[in-house]
């Protein structure tokens, strides 16, 4: 593309338009996370908003400065194509950065630790430790999920999880465990690596506290309410139907879900959200902390979300003409001999072909933080009703019970017979994550009358504890 068809073209992931040269430091973050993420060119001598050449003054002399900035606040040493090039009779600078194999490049004056960028879109974001190493294993041609857990043995696998998973596929005996790099040798002795753990670990979130699923639906197109959610934490093969049944179960046309089962008619597509879901699983950034995979089904949409940015060099339309490049190949191998993934490298352009061919609006994969989104519009807007407004007649207590979600539901279990505080309730919910507890169990309880403080005017107190209220009692029994 001519540097005339660029001005045409919206700054992005590989391309920053710049004026001059009264801001180094912003363009040698931009240089940096060039580098680091997928390539790029700056063209200097241009408004930024509406790209019109203006061109620079004394072009040999800012060419001779900007090749000293870069040699002296980057490292390691970078060295790009820098190139004067004339358009409408104006002279530009063009600095070009490939994806480079001495990544992660970093300033010099923040340091190896804070100074390193990314590219994100149109801006530039500072990479945190877990990105940093994730740059570096991308150039060791190592990945995160071959990567040993040393302090852990074959007792740490559920086995029994795992062979479920292989029935009719093939014996896990050791040899097999090995040849999938579930298990790997380290020191002399078999230890799990952690895609094993991340795939059928018996404490896998102990290890890896954001591998889950959570999952919501929410009244309307904005995420503010929600009408149901669930938290799947389940071998990551499982996941993909736990996750679909989800979907179903808010995707029925018409009330009676038993006669849409007969009929298999689904509101929203089936295929493609597959796909997409399979996607998230297997190149998520498990290396990444901060949230778990979350899938959002909003009226107009379904949003599924994952850790970690696209792999070094990988550009987002890349990705949509089917260039596929493996994050986990622990995981994506076992996915691939589950028959989860029919072929290399075709998911994505198969998600974007069955969406043509049933008329939908593109869907759209956006870089948001340090995560990947992949939106998945509907062909009609899919509206539900409140509780309050959809409730069929009944009982008060089936009308709560059919509001109260899964996870209220399980706390009303673990507080049936005893009193707890939030460490014991916890460890009784096997979680391990406490705003998810905090937000998604307790509060719901708290301000629905399910539950009630045994202090309440202390709600702060270290001894604090919860039980069940009248109404949570019948809501539990009415729930059975």
């Amino acid at each position: 593309m001519s540097i005339a068809e660029l001005l045409k073209v919206e700054e992005g992931k590989t391309l920053e338009f710049k004026r001059d040269l009264s801001s180094p430091r912003n363009l040698l973050k931009t240089l940096v996370a060039f580098a680091n993420t997928a390539g790029g060119r700056i063209i200097i001598g241009v408004t930024d908003k509406t790209r019109q050449p203006i061109g620079i003054d004394n072009p040999l002399d800012e060419e001779e400065r900007l090749c000293n900035l870069i040699a002296d606040a980057i490292s390691p040493r970078l060295v790009p194509n820098v190139e004067m090039t004339t358009v409408d009779g104006k002279t530009l600078l063009v600095v070009e950065v490939f994806l480079s194999n001495a990544r992660p490049h970093y300033l010099r004056s923040e340091g190896p630790e804070t100074g390193v960028y990314v590219r994100l879109g149109s801006t530039n974001r500072q990479a945190d430790r877990e990105l940093i190493g994730e740059l570096r294993r991308s150039v060791e041609g190592v990945s995160f999920d071959e990567l040993p857990l040393p302090d852990l043995s074959i007792d740490d696998l559920d086995m029994e999880a795992a062979q479920k998973a292989f029935a009719g596929v093939r014996k896990l005996d050791e040899q097999a465990l090995q040849t999938l790099k579930l298990l790997t040798r380290h020191q002399n002795k078999q230890v799990p690596t952690k895609g094993g753990i991340l795939l059928f670990g018996r404490q896998r979130t102990q290890h890896f506290s954001d591998a889950w699923v959570q999952c919501g639906r929410f009244l309307g197109t904005e995420k503010i309410d929600i009408f149901d959610h669930i938290d799947i934490d389940v071998p990551l093969p499982q996941a993909v139907d736990e996750v679909m049944l989800f979907l179903k179960k808010h995707a029925y046309r018409g009330a009676d879900l038993t006669e849409v089962r007969r009929r298999d008619v689904w509101s929203i597509p089936l295929g493609i959200l597959r796909e997409v879901i399979i996607n998230a699983l297997v190149h998520s950034d498990y290396s990444q902390r901060g949230a778990p995979i979350r899938v959002v089904f909003l009226d107009d949409r379904i949003e599924v979300e994952s850790m970690g940015i696209l792999l070094p060099g990988l550009t987002i339309e890349e990705m949509k003409q089917g260039t596929s490049r493996i994050r986990n190949p622990v995981i994506a191998r076992v996915f691939k001999e589950l028959h989860l993934i029919e072929q290399w490298g075709t998911g994505v352009r198969r998600i974007f072909a069955e969406a043509r061919d049933l008329g939908l609006k593109e869907p759209k994969i956006e870089e948001i933080g340090l995560r990947l989104r992949f939106t998945v519009y509907l062909a009609e807007p899919h509206r539900i009703q409140s509780g309050k407004q959809g409730a069929k007649a009944g009982s008060i207590t089936e009308q709560v019970t059919e509001q109260v979600t899964e996870q209220v539901k399980r706390l009303l279990s673990v507080l049936k017979d005893n009193e707890l505080g939030s460490k014991d309730a916890m460890l009784s919910l096997h979680l391990n994550h406490r705003p998810t507890f905090l937000y998604d169990y307790l509060q719901p309880s708290l301000s629905g009358g399910l539950i009630e403080m045994t202090q309440p005017h202390s709600p702060k107190s270290p001894t604090q504890k919860y039980r069940l209220t009248e109404k949570g009692k019948q809501v539990l029994e009415g729930g059975k």
